[in-house]
């Protein structure tokens, strides 16, 4: 079937083809990608440059074999992100429900060994979906009404009828979201409930960890469960909500787990209270 494709490369149209929001797009990403950067130096993701880049020049192509790799980056390290939300569930619940045997359960090898299962995972998960979609014929036209390309986008554009595979990608990508979510929602119930037995300031600080790692979580699946627990269609809101879960989910991340921390709660307080009194003046 590969022999078949008279596409070299696609074209990307980006967030808009409007110019004037070519320019403000590209102001906000690249104060996003440089504060961004100072928060995620240590793990090396740059999710902000691609969309800098597309949001800006007018021709965006990307070779056929480059959109190939670009979806199996993209799906690995969303598998990668899936896993370990599923490994800090149990970390937070061994946290919280046997905190005298953590350093037990969660030993450095445990550690280790969560951590390459997040990894392998995320690899054989782009693997599978590379697998279906590096086999599809493409013909003309082969422009892609989004800044990267992905599954549904790709399905769209293969001259071949890509009704089951469209279910297939529905059942892969889409129910292990939808499951993982489902399973994380009920993890954060058992660690809820498990809390009515502490003390109240033991009850305060696990309601943060679970209301922060739930926030997470929601802010990261549902997003994913919209784009791809549905047959392939391409709607106008896929780019935007594409944006929220590449580039706006991680940058919020840090924020949101930052925040239940006393000290930084206090001084985001001090902060706010200097900010009123300065206005009142």
């Amino acid at each position: 079937m590969a022999n078949r494709n008279n596409v070299t490369e696609f074209i990307l149209l980006g967030l808009t083809e409007n110019p004037k929001m070519q320019k403000i797009i590209f102001v906000v990403f690249c104060h996003l990608h440089h504060h961004h950067d100072r928060k995620c130096a240590h793990c090396g993701h740059h999710h902000c440059q691609p969309l800098i880049t597309d949001s800006v020049y007018e021709n965006k192509t990307i070779l056929l074999n480059g959109g190939m790799t670009q979806v199996f980056g993209e799906h690995f390290l969303g598998g990668v992100e899936v896993v370990l939300l599923t490994v800090m569930a149990y970390d937070c619940y061994v946290v919280i429900c046997k905190p005298l045997h953590y350093t037990t359960i969660m030993k450095q090898h445990v550690c280790s060994l969560l951590v390459g299962v997040s990894w392998v995972g995320g690899f054989l998960h782009a693997t599978i979906q590379i697998l279906f979609i590096f086999q599809l014929p493409f013909c003309s036209p082969n422009v892609i009404d989004h800044f990267t390309c992905d599954l549904n986008p790709l399905l769209n554009l293969a001259c071949t009828n890509t009704h089951t595979l469209g279910l297939f990608v529905a059942a892969h990508s889409g129910f292990i979201c939808l499951l993982n979510f489902l399973l994380l929602l009920v993890s954060c119930v058992v660690i809820l409930y498990s809390l009515r037995t502490h003390r109240l300031e033991a009850r305060h600080k696990g309601l943060s960890t679970c209301v922060s790692h739930i926030t997470v979580v929601i802010l990261f699946f549902i997003p994913c469960i919209f784009v791809y627990m549905r047959p392939p269609a391409t709607l106008p809101i896929d780019k935007a909500v594409a944006v929220f879960y590449t580039m706006i989910t991680p940058m919020l991340n840090p924020l949101i787990y930052t925040l239940r921390n006393a000290q930084m709660k206090n001084a985001m307080m001090k902060l706010c209270s200097r900010k009123a009194i300065s206005s009142v003046k």
